[in-house]
């Protein structure tokens, strides 16, 4: 399949649906984590399809590799996230490991997209 825009990418359709699975796994958060954890996890989730569609659209490979890059960043941050939920019995078991090996999914994803663009330049 040829990729006509970002949403073809198989990381971005993955990475929003982590975004949309944390929002709902962060509702049942205590309310004294709403300006905590609740609130960085919802950005970081936010900001790996949203910096792999503004990175696809900024025309330049560096730039794309860059917000790549960050969306990697994000995707860690989330990672940890995710472990501190779980820990805190915020999260159960299934739910943490539904969201988290999809959010590993879509680092791995990523990694192999850095690696082929860095490979390329």
């Amino acid at each position: 399949m040829k990729i006509k825009n970002y949403k073809d990418l198989l990381a971005y359709q993955k990475s929003y649906k982590v975004a949309l699975l944390g929002y709902q796994v962060t509702s049942g958060f205590p309310s004294s984590e709403m300006y905590g954890l609740v609130s960085q996890m919802s950005r970081a989730a936010i900001s790996i399809p949203s910096n792999i569609s503004e990175g696809y659209r900024r025309g330049s490979q560096k730039e794309y590799t860059q917000f790549l890059k960050i969306s990697l960043g994000s995707n860690s941050e989330l990672e940890t996230q995710l472990s501190l939920s779980k820990d805190l019995g915020f999260i159960d078991e299934d739910e943490f490991k539904k969201v988290y090996e999809l959010n590993e999914e879509v680092g791995r994803l990523l990694s192999s997209y850095i690696s082929k663009l860095e490979g390329s330049s």
